[in-house]
């Protein structure tokens, strides 16, 4: 837990800043690709206060984090919010899902890869790492792309700040609790499946895809949560991941009144990704 911010305008911690919880991490992290959007902070005079849990996971928690500048320095009216993923540690993690999406991923050295097959400590801890070191990048990637993914602004360790899709601290709605007209499906599938063929064509599945991990942000869709992403063609189990992708974003779509044909989806990204070979 932080301590009360102040706190920190005491002797006790000279070093703390004068406004905030701690700050700004952009120094020493890994930063998002280029060119940043206009509302990244990166001055090093900014400081940062966690505003509260967003949602709660299995392997992550979402905070939402407001970065400023402080009063009294050059753009004091500065700030942004947030969405801050805070991955679990080795000892509070749960490791249900790894072995499947593991497959596709082999780290260099040898003595990392057994100690993650015997989930020793110390493979938990290398685990870890490679869920936000893989979401990260695969936003990176998905970013540059211009795939509708939140913009990811940096890593330190186990914490990865992007993009806050939604309005005023509220967060836009999954698409498994929005409310949709029926003559809206039409279009928010076709957004979907452009989504997932290209995707596709580059030879990738989101690996865990369903309605609770896309965002409705307006009258676009936004895709989130992509630490287990799959390649399709590398990973042995990489077309019954995209399989039950389809699966899932169909079904939803059918549960709404708008019926797709999920086999012929699925041999149209199944082409696309073996188009590449």
């Amino acid at each position: 837990m932080n301590p009360d911010p102040s706190v920190f305008a005491t002797d006790t911690f000279p070093d703390a800043p004068p406004e905030g919880e701690r700050w700004s991490t952009w120094d020493g992290a890994t930063h998002g690709p280029k060119p940043r959007p206009d509302w990244v902070i990166t001055e090093l005079g900014a400081v940062d206060a966690d505003l509260g849990v967003l949602k709660t996971g299995k392997e992550a928690d979402v905070h939402l984090v407001r970065r400023w500048i402080p009063d009294g320095t050059e753009h004091p009216e500065r700030e942004i919010v947030m969405a801050a993923k805070r991955f679990r540690t080795a000892d509070h993690r749960l490791f249900h899902r790894d072995a499947g999406y593991l497959e596709g991923r082999r780290v260099r050295r040898s003595r990392e890869m057994r100690a993650m097959t015997r989930r020793t400590d110390f493979g938990k801890e290398v685990l870890a790492g490679q869920w936000s070191g893989a979401e990260f990048e695969a936003l990176k990637t998905l970013w540059a792309l211009d795939l509708p993914v939140p913009y990811p602004v940096q890593l330190t360790g186990a914490e990865m700040l992007m993009e806050f899709i939604g309005t005023d601290g509220v967060a836009a709605p999954r698409l498994a609790a929005a409310r949709l007209e029926s003559d809206a499906l039409p279009a928010f599938f076709e957004q979907a499946r452009d989504v997932l063929t290209r995707l596709a064509l580059h030879g990738w599945a989101h690996g865990d895809l369903s309605a609770y991990n896309i965002l409705l942000d307006g009258d676009r869709l936004v895709f989130i949560d992509w630490p287990q992403i799959v390649d399709i063609i590398g990973n042995p189990q990489g077309f019954d991941f995209l399989h039950r992708d389809v699966h899932n974003v169909c079904t939803w779509f059918a549960s709404k009144g708008y019926a797709v044909d999920e086999e012929q989806l699925f041999g149209d990204l199944v082409a696309a990704a073996t188009s590449r070979w």
